[in-house]
């Protein structure tokens, strides 16, 4: 089989001779929008879940809030703020009253060019002076608005709750312990602070056992108690407005909903799953899977978490994952440092931190992993993987473990879109 897969911006290609091949697993097809400013005009127009549109709720000089991915979320919503805008300027909200919120949780905050993208150049020229970054360790900037039932204490970007009114937007995907992405994430740990998301995230762990919490699920908001926090952080926000996306395998804008922050996040929840879902008959031997153009690794983990569901517990994961900013976040490494998982839950359990989260993750799927990456051989090694140079080689390496564990015949997956298919049992 001739394999060619997503490797940045470019493409790996290698040769596999051996092996029995069961499938690809990717992403479903699904139209894009043809008329984005149309469907985005209806879409706010016929909210999911209210009662009145967006021009009915504001009123002349309210001020608003809206909130944006940060740079390491494509959403396409650079397309539909012209839109928005026109409506919220056709209600007598002046741009001088609309402000901008880069989402970026404990992420690094987008550069002025990665926000000109994000916002679009037009958008992002008219409120240059109008958009700001958030911050989660600024506690100026930072306002408590009460708990959660869980407990986690809530702080939310100040700026944005001084607004009278709060808009959030975002790309909704299956989300490894969220649930999904978009709706409620984009308060908590979109515009939260370093303690609220960490408190949030330690609802990962087991209360009464040292493992993963079994409850908190890819694809699940009920019964998910990091889902189910979340949401009641976000609704303590004042959300007005939802505006979430679904983007189809090329990228591009197939769905649009907008309304309740719950409700329609649901209802995007539902088609992002029957676009990024697929029916998984059997686990293969080998998954080789591309994490597609990732800033760094912490963002490649989604693919790593998607590809180990689809292989067998001896078998063999190849990923590709450029990662040219390295891990991704400065404690990350620490964590891996601390050598198995028993040591990172016992840190964890002491202080929550969402790359002790990761950490924990990686270092059950790492080991049988090769990686083509940027990381350095140093890096590959405190994941506790192997790098390869090429996708050839990184095929020879691992048809060399299966002649040593006498597998004659290793059955594999591909899997060009990782970091979004999720394989589920059928």
């Amino acid at each position: 089989m001739h394999i060619r897969l997503p490797y940045g911006t470019e493409h790996l290609e290698a040769e596999l001779t051996w092996g029995r091949h069961l499938g690809t697993l990717d992403i479903a097809d699904a139209p894009a929008i043809d008329n984005i400013a149309a469907a985005a005009r209806r879409a706010i127009e016929t909210p999911i879940g209210l009662h009145a549109g967006l021009g009915e709720l504001v009123q002349p000089d309210d001020t608003v809030a809206i909130v944006v991915s940060d740079a390491f979320r494509h959403t396409g919503i650079d397309q539909i703020l012209p839109t928005l805008i026109d409506l919220l300027n056709r209600a007598g909200i002046r741009d001088e009253d609309i402000l901008f919120t880069f989402a970026s949780g404990t992420h690094r905050p987008p550069t002025e060019a990665e926000q000109a993208r994000i916002l679009g150049q037009a958008v992002y020229d008219r409120f240059r002076g109008r958009a700001f970054l958030h911050d989660p360790h600024d506690e100026d900037n930072l306002l408590f608005m009460g708990y959660t039932s869980r407990g986690t204490p809530v702080k939310l970007n100040r700026r944005v709750q001084d607004c009278d009114h709060v808009i959030v937007t975002g790309a909704v995907v299956l989300h490894y312990f969220g649930g999904f992405g978009g709706g409620r994430k984009s308060i908590l740990p979109g515009i939260a602070s370093a303690e609220t998301i960490a408190r949030n995230h330690a609802l990962n762990l087991d209360p009464a056992q040292d493992r993963l919490n079994p409850a908190v699920r890819i694809g699940a908001l009920d019964g998910n108690p990091v889902a189910e926090d979340m949401l009641e952080a976000a609704q303590l926000a004042k959300v007005d407005y939802v505006i979430n996306t679904v983007l189809n395998r090329e990228g591009r804008i197939a769905g649009i909903f907008a309304g309740d922050l719950d409700a329609a996040h649901r209802v995007a929840a539902q088609f992002a799953h029957r676009l990024f879902t697929v029916n998984l008959k059997r686990r293969a031997d080998l998954v080789i899977a591309s994490a597609g153009n990732p800033k760094n690794f912490i963002q490649s983990h989604k693919a790593l978490f998607n590809a180990y569901q689809a292989v067998k517990p001896e078998g063999r994961i190849i990923l590709l994952t450029p990662s040219p900013e390295g891990f991704g976040g400065d404690t990350f490494a620490r964590w891996l440092k601390l050598g198995d998982r028993a040591a990172i839950i016992a840190e964890l359990r002491k202080r929550a931190e969402i790359n002790g989260q990761t950490a924990l993750s990686t270092i059950e799927k790492a080991p049988i992993t090769t990686f083509i990456t940027e990381l350095p051989e140093k890096d590959v090694a405190i994941l506790g993987g192997r790098k390869a140079e090429s996708l050839q080689q990184a095929l020879e390496f691992v048809r060399r473990d299966f002649n040593q564990a006498d597998v004659k015949e290793p059955a594999y997956y591909v899997m060009p879109s990782a970091s979004y298919t999720v394989p589920l049992p059928a």
